[in-house]
């Protein structure tokens, strides 16, 4: 009996929108609202957005982030704001409900991706090894957080993907600062930095948002610096992520 030829495998699923060419700066703050109540979020976004980091992640780490989402996403017309620390497929239906335009987390699994892709927006899965990467490739993901980004071998490990796995962008999180993000900004497959340096607790508690967007403009500096020939708009990278390569977060 002849065996019956192998059926073609499936093509991955299209990818999510890019994040990459919807943001404008180099730097994703992340705000995780520890002590604040979700009106907070409104003026804390409003400084961000005036300091020239559009795009701002709220974490949904406390109580009350997916109001702030939907506050932020109601009242701060300038910001591209979004929710982190997703992990489940409720959280993604909760948090674009809310306004969120895009999603990150600090790791992927099968059902959270496509939980992610059945509600079209921007989503950035986390990895912090090759395999994982290699993972999201297969099924079409070419834009990924890397996280935890200095726990995880920093700039170098990025820089060693770069050849091996070239379609891959990265926007790392966790431990990066003004001092470091330099040095990830630098790398051909990174497209930006997430951090929380331009929102230190002490400012948050006092409710300091002229320091904040202080410290914002400094980091939208910083991120202009280490990409001066950063373009208005993004070329096409492979995978149709929008997104060329070693550019900025748009």
């Amino acid at each position: 009996m002849t065996a019956a030829p192998p059926q073609p495998s499936s093509p991955p699923p299209p990818p999510s929108p890019s994040l990459f060419a919807l943001a404008q700066a180099s730097v994703l703050p992340v705000v995780v609202l520890d002590g604040l109540a979700p009106a907070d979020a409104v003026p804390l976004a409003r400084a961000l957005v005036a300091g020239g980091l559009p795009a701002v992640e709220i974490t949904l780490r406390t109580e009350g982030a997916e109001e702030a989402v939907r506050r932020v996403a109601a009242e701060v017309p300038g910001a591209l704001v979004g929710a982190g620390t997703v992990l489940d497929a409720g959280q993604v239906a909760r948090a674009v409900d809310a306004g969120a335009r895009f999603l990150v987390s600090p790791g992927w699994t099968d059902r959270l991706l496509t939980a992610a892709r059945a509600v079209d927006v921007p989503f950035l899965p986390g990895v912090s090894t090759a395999s994982e990467v290699m993972a999201l490739l297969e099924r079409g993901v070419t834009e990924m957080k890397f996280f935890p980004a200095r726990a995880a071998g920093g700039p170098a490990y990025l820089a060693a993907l770069a050849s091996p796995l070239p379609r891959a962008r990265f926007c790392p999180t966790g431990g990066i600062g003004p001092d470091s993000a330099p040095d990830y900004l630098a790398l051909p497959n990174v497209a930006c930095v997430g951090g929380s340096w331009m929102l230190p607790p002490d400012a948050l508690r006092a409710r300091d948002w002229a320091r904040v967007e202080r410290l914002a403009r400094e980091a939208a500096r910083l991120g202009a610096a280490a990409r001066p020939d950063a373009r208005a708009a993004g070329g096409t990278g492979s995978g149709g992520t929008g997104v060329s390569a070693g550019g900025p977060c748009r």
